[in-house]
C-alpha cells in the first residue's frame, strides 16, 4: 500500500514507517513545515521516499495530522486523520475540527484523547502508541534527572517547565529536547535536539525520567525511557495513570510526592534499578511496536477497502 504522510512527529513516525508499506513523504526546497522529508534525526528504512507534493500521484490513502492538510489532497482519496493532541480551549466540549463528517475516520492516540475531545459523528477508534525499542538500556550512575520535552521555554506550564526548580535541590536536571537551548536555571543543563540513539544513551545514565506534563498527550518518550529500563516519576494527568502501571513508577498530582521520590530514586540505587526492571517489562507489554503495526494494518485495510 502507498501511503502519503507529511514529516509532523519525528518519534511517532518512526514508529509508524516500520510498517510493510511504501511511505511517501512530501519534501519542499525550505524542508520547512509543509516539506520536511525524510527524517534526518531519527533512523527510518528505505520504504520512506521523499518527494514533492505535486509528484504524489499513486497514494492509496493519506494519513493527515492537521486540518491544513485536508485541502492538498485529492477529493477521492481516502483519509485517516491522526489526533495526537488533547483538546485545547473549552474543555471537556472543545469540538474536533473534523467532527461531524462521514468521509474520513479520526485515530486517537490514547483513549484520554478519544474521551475528551468532542468528535460529533465522525467514526473514531484508538490506536495506541508502538515504539521501536531502544538498543540502549539504562545504568543509572549518574546521580542527575532526566526530562525529555519540546519547546519547554515557550510552552510553559503545559510541560511542567514552572516545575523544574522543584526538583534541582534533590540533583541536577538534564532537559533534552527541541528548544531547550533558551531554558536556564541553576543545575538545569539544556541539551538541543540530539540525534535519538545519542539521547538514549545520555539518558540510560541518569538515575530517573522526570515526565512533568500538565496536559499533553502521551509523550513517546516517556514510553522510551520505560522500554530502556528506567524508573519513571510523574505527574498523574492525561494517559500517564494508564502508561505506568504500579510498581513501574511514581504517580501523583501532589508534587511534593514526586520530589520525595526523587530522592528516594537517588539515594537508593538499587531500588531505582528493581523499579525500572517493572517499567520496561510493562512498557514492553503495552506499547509494543508489532502490536502497533498489526492495529495500523488492520485499520488500513478496513478503511481503505471501505472506499473502493
Amino acid at each position: 500500500m502507498n501511503i502519503l504522510l507529511w514529516h509532523v512527529h519525528g518519534s511517532w513516525t518512526t514508529s509508524f514507517v516500520q510498517g510493510k508499506h511504501r511511505y511517501l513523504i512530501p519534501v519542499n526546497d525550505a524542508r520547512d513545515e509543509w516539506g520536511r522529508g525524510r527524517a534526518r534525526t531519527f533512523d527510518w528504512p528505505d520504504s520512506v521516499e521523499e518527494l514533492p507534493l505535486e509528484q504524489i500521484r499513486d497514494a492509496d490513502v493519506a494519513i493527515v495530522q492537521r486540518p491544513e492538510e485536508i485541502d492538498l489532497l485529492p477529493p477521492s482519496l481516502p483519509v485517516i486523520y491522526v489526533e495526537h493532541n488533547t483538546p485545547k480551549g473549552d474543555v471537556p466540549n472543545t469540538r474536533h475540527p473534523m467532527a461531524d463528517r462521514d468521509d474520513l475516520i479520526i485515530a486517537h492516540v490514547t483513549h484520554f484523547n478519544e474521551l475528551f475531545w468532542d468528535c460529533g459523528s465522525t467514526r473514531t477508534t484508538v490506536i495506541e502508541h508502538g515504539i521501536v525499542e531502544p538498543a540502549v538500556r539504562w545504568t543509572g550512575e549518574l546521580d542527575r534527572l532526566a526530562v525529555v520535552t519540546n519547546e519547554p521555554v515557550r510552552r510553559g506550564r503545559v510541560t511542567g517547565t514552572d516545575l523544574f526548580p522543584r526538583f534541582t535541590p534533590v540533583a541536577p536536571l538534564d532537559v533534552f529536547g527541541m528548544g531547550v537551548r533558551d531554558l536556564h536555571g541553576d543545575r538545569i543543563t539544556a541539551h538541543e535536539d540530539p540525534p535519538q540513539r545519542v539521547m538514549h544513551e545520555l539518558l540510560a545514565r541518569r538515575r530517573a525520567y522526570l515526565h512533568l506534563c500538565r496536559w499533553t498527550s502521551l509523550g513517546l518518550s516517556l514510553i522510551e525511557a520505560m522500554q530502556m529500563g528506567m524508573p519513571v516519576i510523574a505527574l498523574a494527568t492525561t494517559e500517564a495513570i494508564a502508561a505506568v502501571p504500579e510498581g513501574a513508577g511514581v504517580l501523583s498530582t501532589k508534587v511534593d510526592t514526586l520530589v520525595e521520590a526523587a530522592h528516594w530514586l537517588i539515594e537508593e540505587p538499587e531500588q531505582a534499578r528493581r523499579m525500572g526492571e517493572r517499567a520496561r517489562l510493562a512498557a514492553l507489554d503495552r506499547y509494543g511496536l508489532d502490536r502497533f503495526l498489526a492495529d495500523w494494518d488492520h485499520l488500513l485495510e478496513e478503511h481503505t477497502c471501505g472506499s473502493r
